[in-house]
């Protein structure tokens, strides 16, 4: 099995906008249920590992601890349009499996998923 991260991706603008950027709220309701039913769908095939949302990029804190002292700053570290608004982190038997799986979060929560694979250690 190998662990992939699943990102959804998001302007930060959608926060602020009414239905957080659905078209509406029947739009949203059904993609929270979509989203819910696939969720339930991974822990049933034992591919679940943890999945949320993240708050907006402004309440990021970058922390740079390589120093004698630690810098805390606020928001994101890169200036970008578009910001992780929620994640899975699966545990599948295969590649094929985790596009397969990106695909349907992307259909679910009706936006971009970036499938990324998570790092083995040393054996």
């Amino acid at each position: 099995m190998a662990k992939y991260l699943m990102s959804v991706f998001g302007p930060e603008s959608d926060y602020d906008k009414d239905n957080w950027g659905y078209e509406s709220e029947e739009q949203m309701q059904q993609s929270f249920a979509d989203t819910e039913a696939f969720n339930k769908k991974l822990q049933e095939q034992g591919y679940f590992v943890f999945a949320d949302g993240l708050e907006r990029p402004s309440a990021a804190t970058v922390v740079d601890g390589m120093g004698e002292k630690p810098i805390f700053t606020d928001g994101p570290f890169a200036e970008t349009k578009e910001y992780i608004a929620g994640f899975w982190i699966v545990d599948v038997p295969s590649d094929e499996v985790a596009r397969q799986l990106a695909a349907e979060a992307s259909k679910a929560c009706l936006g971009k998923v970036e499938l990324r694979p998570i790092m083995a250690g040393p054996e």
